[in-house]
């Protein structure tokens, strides 16, 4: 009986190692067993962290964590904002007295849109370019 209860002891201790942390270290936990997190565990991480290891415990099985500083995303930059290139065509609301007109941007990226008269900036100088084009050559 001692044999076998020896031979289990020792497989255990082959496969289940001690960690030894140091205050401050950087530390993944593993997700396995955990269900608070609602994704199909296909798409879950196995581990998540960083976490600090920021306490010293008598326990080896628990340890306190604490998430580290949050990152701040860089504001972004105002120069990639959609400007107007020129007036496709126009149309007017039915039931309302409001002109849409379906613009299309310098920027590649953006698709055309419609877009009121009160939200386009710089009005009067983009009219003055599209109506000459509407007109009928002579």
């Amino acid at each position: 009986m001692h044999d076998a209860f020896d031979y289990a002891k020792q497989k255990w201790d082959n496969s289940h190692k001690v960690q030894d942390f140091k205050v401050g270290d950087l530390v993944l936990v593993s997700t396995l067993n955990s269900n608070n997190i609602k994704v199909p565990n296909k798409l879950k991480d196995s581990y998540v962290g960083p976490f600090i290891y920021f306490f010293l415990t008598f326990d080896k099985q628990f340890f306190p964590l604490r998430n580290p500083a949050p990152l701040t995303v860089p504001p972004v930059e105002q120069s990639e904002e959609k400007r107007i290139k020129k007036f496709i065509k126009e149309r007017i609301l039915r039931g309302k007295n409001q002109r849409e007109y379906l613009v299309r941007y310098r920027n590649p990226v953006h698709e055309d849109e419609w877009l009121a008269e009160s939200e386009i900036p710089a009005l009067d100088k983009l009219l003055r370019r599209f109506r000459p084009e509407r007109r009928p050559q002579a």
